[in-house]
């Protein structure tokens, strides 16, 4: 009786302390607490998950009207922008043009050369220079295709009978012996159309590209004046800086396209004339006019001087072939990062990543804005006074803002009541005197030694000349 009665007692215990009734979570053995319904034990953390009283919180995402109004609009503006890139490329070559052409206008206004005339001499002189690229190149290019099409199947059979001679490559030879041509001519002549029509597209754009460049540049007060009405006039002295600052990185770029097109014409014409290769002359004005193209354009132009090559042997050809990739690899390993890197101010790393960067997203054209984008954005960087994250604030540049404030002071009082034109044409004038002064004129260097002396950490700006006169 005793052992039943003990039995019965720790059953009844345990079910008092595994069991739940009515919905009242109880302790179980380890102090956990059970849900309602459940028979597993859970942490008092986790119980707060079952509890009938916790609310469940929504959370909204609602888009206004006027934000997805927004959004619209940005799409709206990126499939236009697609739509019209050839026209917005156009205009980008429009302005490389007036950026390289406008310093030689610039420099005839100084000789007391009227700008209309300047600008007439300018562009007579870019017409007549295409004209003799055009007429140097091409027809000796086609002479040189014309001939190579004609002495293709004797080529072909003297490369057949040399390759017969192993037994590796004999097979390739017959290949070549038995290659019909007739199979070829549909698709040959479709390629052929087509890319007469793209070179004739690519015609078309750079002609309206040099003729948008030519009314840009004889409109330039109104439409300066048209940009510095769409800016807040606390902002034309920087708008004025970057515009000129945009101008010498377009002539710093061109500027270092003309030397290396140089080098490699002037290479290729010695090695050429020394290998005894026919018109070495077009060829080596083609090498240079393809080199516009970094990285690209070396490689465009020793497809004609080894085909032009044949006619001298293999050992000619091999020649000018290993040469001109030798070259080629000098060129874009030593020749451009120092080139451009000293024209535009950029480390030769980042002349080399900035390459590569532009011909990786968008190919050719990538290549060609690459460098002039690259300095854009540094210089925007520096004139906008944006502060990087770990960089600290020097002396130079609180100087810089104090002259900043004073220029802007001195836009303010001489252009009020002016119209924009006018307005823009004194903008640019101050823009120009702080460049004279940032350039190191001894006057501009005294007086800031002298302001220094007197506890004045700041340079003479063109407000000070002015005072001093009056």
């Amino acid at each position: 009786m005793g052992k039943r009665k003990t039995t019965s007692n720790s059953r009844s215990h345990k079910q008092e302390k595994g069991s739940v009734f009515n919905g009242d979570p109880r302790m179980v053995a380890g102090g956990d607490r059970v849900p309602a319904t459940g028979t597993s034990p859970v942490s008092p953390l986790n119980a707060r998950r079952f509890s009938p009283d916790k609310k469940t919180r929504v959370v909204r995402f609602e888009i206004s009207l006027v934000t997805m109004i927004q959004l619209i609009l940005v799409a709206l503006c990126m499939w236009l922008l697609i739509l019209l890139w050839p026209v917005l490329l156009m205009l980008i070559i429009a302005l490389l043009i007036v950026g390289t052409l406008s310093p030689a206008v610039t420099w005839m206004e100084a000789k007391r050369i009227k700008r209309g005339l300047g600008i007439t001499i300018v562009f007579t002189l870019l017409f007549v220079a295409v004209i003799l690229a055009i007429t140097l190149t091409i027809p000796s290019l086609l002479v040189q295709a014309s001939a190579l099409v004609e002495q293709e199947p004797a080529f072909r059979a003297r490369l057949a009978d040399y390759l017969a001679r192993s037994i590796l490559t004999e097979p390739l030879a017959g290949w070549l012996r038995n290659i019909k041509y007739e199979a070829f001519s549909t698709g040959i002549s479709t390629t052929a159309f087509a890319f007469s029509l793209r070179i004739f597209e690519i015609i078309a754009y750079s002609m309206s590209a040099i003729f948008l460049a030519l009314y840009m540049m004889i409109d330039r007060d109104r439409l300066r004046g048209g940009l510095f009405a769409t800016v807040p006039r606390t902002h034309h002295i920087r708008l004025a800086r970057v515009m000129m600052n945009l101008e010498t990185i377009v002539g710093a770029y061109i500027s270092g396209q003309v030397i290396t097109c140089l080098l490699i014409a002037v290479f290729s014409f010695v090695l050429l004339a020394a290998c005894g290769v026919p018109n070495a002359m077009a060829l080596a004005v083609f090498a240079g006019i393809a080199d516009v193209l970094p990285y690209i354009g070396a490689f465009l132009s020793i497809g004609p001087m080894v085909i032009a090559a044949l006619a001298r042997g293999p050992v000619v050809v091999a020649v000018v072939l290993l040469i001109m990739l030798a070259y080629e690899e000098f060129e874009s390993r030593v020749l451009v990062p120092r080139i451009y890197g000293r024209a535009l101010r950029l480390p030769p790393s980042v002349v080399l990543f900035a390459l590569l960067a532009g011909g990786t997203l968008m190919g050719i054209l990538g290549a060609l804005l690459a460098l002039p984008v690259a300095a854009t954005v540094i210089m925007l960087i520096e004139e906008l006074r944006v502060e990087l994250p770990g960089q600290q604030e020097q002396v130079a540049n609180v100087e810089q803002r104090v002259v900043d404030e004073r220029e802007e002071e001195e836009y303010e009082r001489r252009t009020e009541g002016v119209a924009a034109e006018q307005a823009a044409a004194i903008a640019v004038e101050i823009s120009d005197d702080r460049r004279e002064e940032e350039d190191g004129s001894p006057e501009a260097v005294g007086s800031t030694i002298e302001n220094r002396t007197k506890g004045q950490e700041r340079p003479t700006t063109h407000a000070d000349k002015k005072e001093r006169k009056r």
